[in-house]
């Protein structure tokens, strides 16, 4: 039997990002990549992303969170479900304040109102080795790659960042003029990405505002996705097109992204929403080891 079988979840989303908040802190129980990709064929928890919390390993930390994709490969970051555990955290908690421990880093979170919260997703990186590729780019602002025909391709000259992911952002004049669900996948798996990348388009609508969509590595189109929010506000600043301080509209909803001067941290917020809490059924894992 799974021991997963009846340990209580959260069904949430941050901006349209679906999210399921495990915690299993207090306990030996981890999560398999079989069990991620059984979670996230269940009519009731299907998710983009899986936040499992297991015991803090930081002094100063509420939990360590692991991040699945809903193909059961690990994520690096999530900020979308970063403010969803710092919502289960906090929701009976008198301080408004929480920090949170990832494979990439600590992350600091914040509730700004009883739906509102931000994170600071850190500094990004931006050497080519950082991000990972493959080859050798002295400027990470602008890189050689290009969808399409030579004389005129689709997209070309993506900025490149990684934000906890690695993410590459193409700026288009308009973002309806490209398929991303074809192309997504196609860039996703790129031999320039080593560890596969997350896809964006961008439009800028003015220089604190921008539209985004993105194809998420693991995940595919997704309504929200706030490293890659993160990211394409910092390739925003650094092709001198975008503030430091910016409004990303994504088909979910709206997130502010600041990068901060002082410390080079990138601050994102949005809202969060609890959809349903519940139970793992054991037909969730029926057929599975």
């Amino acid at each position: 039997m799974n021991p997963l079988i009846g340990r209580p979840f959260l069904k949430m989303n941050g901006i349209g990002n679906a999210i399921i908040v495990l915690d299993l802190r207090g306990t030996p129980l981890v999560v398999r990549p079989e069990d991620a990709r059984a979670i996230a064929e269940g009519p009731e928890t299907g998710f983009d992303q899986l936040m499992v919390l297991s015991d803090p390993r930081t002094p100063g930390t509420a939990a360590f969170m692991q991040i699945f994709n809903c193909d059961g490969s690990l994520s690096g970051a999530c900020g979308n479900g970063t403010r969803c555990v710092a919502w289960a955290l906090l929701e009976h908690a008198t301080i408004d304040t929480v920090m949170l421990e990832t494979q990439a880093g600590l992350l600091a979170c914040r509730r700004d109102g009883p739906l509102t919260f931000t994170v600071d997703m850190g500094a990004p990186r931006l050497g080519w080795q950082e991000i990972p590729l493959s080859e050798n780019f002295a400027d990470t602002c602008c890189i050689e790659l290009a969808v399409g025909p030579a004389d005129a391709p689709v997209l070309a000259g993506p900025a490149v960042v990684n934000m906890g992911n690695p993410h590459a952002i193409f700026f288009v004049p308009d973002y309806q003029a490209i398929d991303l669900a074809t192309i997504g996948p196609m860039l996703e798996h790129h031999p320039l990405f080593p560890e596969r990348a997350n896809i964006s388009i961008a439009q800028m609508t003015s220089p604190s505002a921008m539209i985004l969509r993105v194809w998420e590595r693991g995940a595919g189109l997704t309504l929200a996705c706030g490293s890659a929010a993160c990211a394409a506000a910092v390739a925003a600043v650094r092709r001198h097109v975008g503030e430091r301080r910016i409004s990303v509209v994504l088909p979910g909803g709206t997130l502010v992204i600041e990068w901060r001067e002082s410390d080079n941290h990138v601050l994102m917020t949005g809202l969060v929403a609890l959809e349903t809490r519940g139970n793992f059924d054991a037909a969730l894992f029926a057929g599975r080891a």
